[in-house]
């Protein structure tokens, strides 16, 4: 069975950092799109960020590029997003996502992590 476990969450002030980690198991990263979506209170979840397992080719929302990096670990089959320069609009649960190439739709999420990002 896929699992997807996010790590990294927080509290952080205005143009602080926070890192979050997406660990997988029962699945091999190299064969999937991995991404970070959020859902904001009262929004609906939007994808922010995915990378290619397979060439490492990475894709930003607008709202974050810029900000935010995400990167990947095949040998701990983890992908992490880096988040800098935060601002209070980036308070969400953060999940973390797979998809099969070609595939629209994420066929398993992780549990999700809370960023909280005020002053």
């Amino acid at each position: 069975q896929p699992q997807l476990a996010e790590s990294g969450g927080g509290f952080a002030q205005p143009g602080g950092s926070l890192r979050l980690s997406c660990a997988a198991s029962g699945f091999t990263l190299t064969h999937y799109v991995v991404g970070w979506l959020r859902q904001a209170p009262g929004k609906e979840r939007e994808g922010i960020s995915c990378i290619s397992g397979s060439d490492d080719t990475t894709h930003y929302a607008d709202s974050v590029r810029g900000r935010f990096t995400i990167s990947r670990d095949n040998a701990k089959n983890t992908v992490y997003l880096q988040m800098n320069n935060l601002e209070p609009e980036d308070t969400a649960v953060y999940y973390c996502a797979r998809k099969k190439y070609g595939s629209l739709a994420w066929d398993y999420f992780g549990q999700g992590t809370q960023v909280t990002v005020s002053s």
